[in-house]
């Protein structure tokens, strides 16, 4: 796929990837085989027919393609950009056996920015409406898949959403160079003309709780609030101004547009020598912001190898090719001030020993290896747990013992009765599309719980 240059893209926060043209969407659908077992269908959470959508791209249909995809899935633009298809439906691609897998996700961004660009979006023809009202707390992609579905299915649906801003992780999370803002604001638009009703700055536990909203009409809910609180790593120093979560960073960069100050008049540290702690694609996302926002060096601090990195092969190597500087097998001990500002960070070497209950090799301190780094911003981004706001004001609900909501897999049903969960909130930090097929599986259960019907699709 054409994309930036990393010595201009890494002084803009516009798109990288810049997307296939029509002869070479069209190329690369002809490579589909069209499986009789679809492998890749078995392979995506929310069952797009996989193979007929490239079908469509392989006769120039580009408009069919799109419906199809649409079928199944209320934000083909998004998942197109930042869900991890290598791990998915292109890991059981069967080209992928001898050679690589259909791009499979280059398509979907294809299908749905051509959708868009030349105006062929149509919603589908609404049901008649069964008169069942639904509350959905969350709007980020669990809960917009949620709230779409039902819609579709003749359900009145309100969504509520805490921020000023509907997307969830993929507003405040995802930087713009990733998935570009006005993508998500236009797959927002669709599940409203759907039929969802968004209401934002709604924080439900504290404007008005569950309880409330059940009381007030709504017959079934679903809760879709994600995993938003930062982790730290309680080591000295934390305290100290130059150090954020990941969450805040990247929340004041994106949601509130510090990137684009002074035109947004939003403070953030402009760091000059930068440590990431942390391996995922949070960890990734906030070097590069870093880097785009003047950082003179950037560096990832993690304590495994390569070989262990949890974030996409995509994003690390963009993340090389930008600049940013990986410091494997190294744990960071303490944050070193002076005046009540970051000026170093001492770490320790780590070599790997066994491998843990995760599977990856468990990486064990080496004594005496001690060494400084200097850096002025320190960020931590080391993971998330779950939010206990909304669940503290539902003594009736059950956790895990993190804190997550205890929800059955397969329908998102909770403890309390015609209260559905789904997303981070149950699972923990995952990926995009994992939190859409839960808000896809929980709509289809409250559905049958509404109607005692089955759901059309």
């Amino acid at each position: 796929m054409p994309e930036q240059h990393p010595r201009e893209r890494v002084r803009n926060f516009d798109e990288v990837t810049l997307g296939y043209g029509e002869r070479e969407a069209m190329a690369e659908a002809s490579r589909c085989l069209q499986c009789r077992k679809k492998p890749c269908v078995a392979g995506c959470p929310v069952e797009i027919d996989i193979p007929a959508f490239i079908a469509a791209i392989e006769k120039g249909d580009f408009a069919a393609a799109a419906a199809k995809l649409k079928e199944k899935n209320n934000l083909p633009a998004i998942c197109g950009r930042v869900c991890p298809q290598e791990t998915q439906c292109e890991a059981v691609c069967t080209l992928g056996k001898k050679s690589e897998p259909v791009a499979i996700g280059r398509l979907e961004r294809f299908a749905a920015d051509y959708e868009a660009a030349h105006g062929k979006a149509t919603a589908p023809s609404r049901p008649k409406p069964t008169g069942k009202r639904i509350a959905v707390i969350g709007s980020g992609p669990a809960g917009l898949t949620c709230a779409g579905d039902l819609a579709r299915m003749g359900h009145e649906v309100t969504v509520f959403e805490a921020l000023n801003s509907s997307g969830g992780v993929l507003t405040y999370g995802i930087p713009e160079f990733r998935l570009p803002k006005a993508i998500v604001e236009r797959e927002v638009e669709y599940i409203r003309s759907l039929g969802a009703e968004i209401l934002l700055d709604q924080v439900i536990g504290c404007s008005t709780t569950l309880q409330e909203l059940l009381a007030s009409g709504y017959q079934a809910a679903f809760i879709g609030i994600g995993a938003g609180l930062p982790m730290f790593m309680n080591i000295p120093g934390e305290n100290l101004n130059g150090v954020y979560s990941a969450n805040e960073y990247l929340t004041r960069s994106n949601l509130m547009k510090a990137y684009l100050f002074p035109e947004y008049d939003t403070p953030i540290k402009r760091g000059r020598r930068v440590a990431v702690i942390g391996g995922g694609n949070v960890a990734l996302d906030s070097a590069r912001t870093a880097l785009r926002l003047g950082a003179e060096e950037v560096s990832i601090v993690y304590r495994r190898s390569r070989a262990e990195m949890p974030a996409r092969a995509e994003e690390i190597a963009h993340a090389e090719e930008e600049g940013v500087v990986f410091k494997y097998l190294t744990l960071p001990q303490r944050i070193l001030g002076e005046r009540g500002w970051v000026r170093a960070m001492e770490c320790l070497e780590m070599e790997l020993g066994e491998p843990d209950e995760s599977g990856r090799r468990r990486p064990v301190p080496i004594p005496g290896s001690e060494f400084e780094i200097e850096v002025d911003l320190v960020i931590m981004a080391i993971g998330t747990r779950a939010n206990p706001l909304l669940p503290s004001t539902l003594p009736e609900l059950r956790l895990n013992k993190w804190g997550y909501i205890d929800a059955d897999p397969e329908t998102g049903r909770t403890s309390i009765p015609n209260v559905f969960a789904g997303g981070d909130i149950v699972t923990g930090s995952a990926t995009v599309i994992e939190a859409m097929g839960a808000g896809k599986r929980s709509a289809r259960a409250i559905h049958r719980l509404l109607t005692g019907e089955e759901p059309p699709f």
